[in-house]
């Protein structure tokens, strides 16, 4: 049987904003690593409306070392939208239909059908001695995802809960098959990156007090 993290900090809340911050900073980052910074962040930012009106170089600095800073930026905006009208799943910036997703199973309970990475992972594994065995994109996942859910009469948070830590479970006995997806792309690495001068440029003007209009540059 695989660990249940029910540990995690935003296993612990119904809250759609925090659920978003948590999702927002899982985009292409380790759990582990997510773990201090949600903390952090959401003890500087507990809700939407304190958020959206921290000015951007305070965001960014909370944010500093997590990676993909756009993503700061991104939440910063949603947050201003959060703060004047109750989250029923609309459009926000830099919000995908996987994040939309997630936040309306996780905070509302709704059987929303959404695909990530864990779950990729459980999928292929599952059909890895099927005919059907091949390069799947996630819209040809997605009827899949949905007749599971279906036919495991759980409730849609912890049936996402469970093909997430079954999918990380998988993970660490040494099974990746992410790159089986039609999705699939090998990330660049960071060193010598133009990410990765970006990151450095914007830890310099925050410290210099640079304008937000400079720093979005570097965004």
């Amino acid at each position: 049987m695989w660990e249940k993290r029910d540990y995690l900090p935003w296993r612990k809340t119904r809250d759609p904003y925090k659920i978003l911050v948590s999702e927002i900073m899982l985009q292409q980052t380790q759990v582990e690593r997510v773990v201090p910074f949600y903390t952090n962040f959401i003890k500087q930012f507990p809700t939407a409306k304190k958020l959206a009106a921290a000015p951007l170089p305070a965001v960014l600095k909370a944010w500093q070392g997590l990676g993909y800073n756009r993503r700061a930026k991104y939440l910063h905006e949603a947050s201003k939208v959060l703060a004047k009208e109750k989250y029923v799943g609309q459009k926000l910036p830099g919000v995908g239909p996987y994040t939309r997703g997630a936040v309306l199973a996780f905070a509302f309970n709704q059987p929303e059908v959404f695909v990530e990475t864990n779950i990729r992972t459980v999928f292929f594994y599952h059909l890895e001695k099927t005919t059907i065995y091949r390069s799947l994109s996630d819209k040809e996942l997605l009827p899949m995802v949905a007749a599971v859910l279906k036919k495991s009469k759980m409730q849609p948070r912890e049936f996402y809960a469970a093909m997430m830590d079954y999918g990380s479970h998988l993970k660490k006995q040494g099974i990746k098959l992410n790159n089986k997806s039609k999705h699939y792309a090998k990330q660049s690495k960071f060193e010598g990156s133009t990410r990765q001068k970006r990151a450095a440029k914007l830890r310099e003007l925050l410290k210099e007090g640079a304008p937000e209009s400079e720093l979005k540059k570097y965004l």
